[in-house]
This record gives C-alpha cells, structure tokens and sequence, in this order.
C-alpha cells in the first residue's frame, strides 16, 4: 500500500490561526494537490470534454477560481466588480487550453491563501452581504462556503477527470 502524506489539515500546519481561518486555507491546500494530482495530466480535449452532457472538468476548475475571488470579495466587505461579474458568464466557455485553466487556477489560490490570511484575525460574526439581494452572512459564514464550495467543486472535476481518461 502507498503511503502518502497526512492530507493538510492533519499536518499540523498554520496551528497559530484561528480554527476556521486555517481550515478554509487547509481546503484550499488540499484543492491544489488533488487538482494537480487528477486534473493538471488531462489534455485540452480531456478538460474541455463534457462525458451525458456533463460539466467539463474545464469548467470546475475556472469555476473555483472566480468563484473564490467572489465570495472573498464579499468577505472583505465589497461587492462585485463589473469585471467579475462579466467573468462569471464566461466560466462555461469550450475550449480553453491546459496551460490557461491551471495558470489562473494557481494564480487563484495562491491570491486568496493571502486574503484569507488577512481576514484570518477578523471578528468573524462581522456581518456580510452577499448577493444582488444582499443575502445576510458573515466574515465566518463566508468562509467556511469557501471552503466546502472549492471541495465540492475539487470532486466533481475529479470524477469527470476519472471518466474521461478511461474513455
């Protein structure tokens, strides 16, 4: 049996933040590793393919990116940009090549380890609204999305990863 490393919220790592700060950051750890380790091997044609009429594996990771720097922007108190908003309707687009999708994705992450990191002494009942409604939430509620928002994402890129490589 292969031993790997301990995932990263068992590595003892980031011990002196607050436990939501670092547990968002964990997530976002694991996502670049299990994103690496299953995506960054597919082909252009692999990570735009859409296997029933599924989202492409193209699609999550684009996804993920923008949709971290959203719902930061919220948890910094800000609303969207047009520029973000414009963003969002293109996260469905065919077609982007391998080299884009994991620049923008690391380039993503890496931004938002440093938001978080800022936020991370924050009063995290600090109230937020999100939305064109201006949904109620907080600093903390925001946080932990981002967290099981990414992971949720992370999996489904995978499966679809799994399919079409045995395709």
């Amino acid at each position: 049996m292969e031993h790997s490393s301990p995932e990263p919220w068992l590595r003892s790592t980031l011990t002196e933040l607050p436990p939501v700060p670092r547990a968002t950051l964990h997530a976002l750890e694991q996502a670049r590793e299990d994103i690496w380790k299953w995506c960054s091997p597919l082909s252009d044609e692999q990570l735009n393919a859409r296997p029933a009429g599924i989202a492409p594996v193209a699609f999550h990771l684009r996804h993920i990116a923008r949709s971290l720097d959203r719902l930061l922007t919220y948890a910094e108190g800000r609303q969207l940009t047009e520029d973000q908003l414009s963003q969002l309707k293109y996260e469905m687009s065919q077609g982007t090549a391998r080299e884009q999708l994991l620049t923008e994705l690391d380039a993503a992450l890496k931004r938002s380890t440093e938001r978080v990191l800022a936020l991370a002494t924050a009063d995290l009942q600090i109230p937020r609204a999100v939305g064109k409604k201006q949904l109620p939430s907080t600093v903390g509620g925001l946080l932990v999305h981002i967290a099981e928002h990414t992971q949720r994402h992370v999996g489904q890129a995978i499966t679809t990863a799994k399919f079409v490589t045995v395709r």
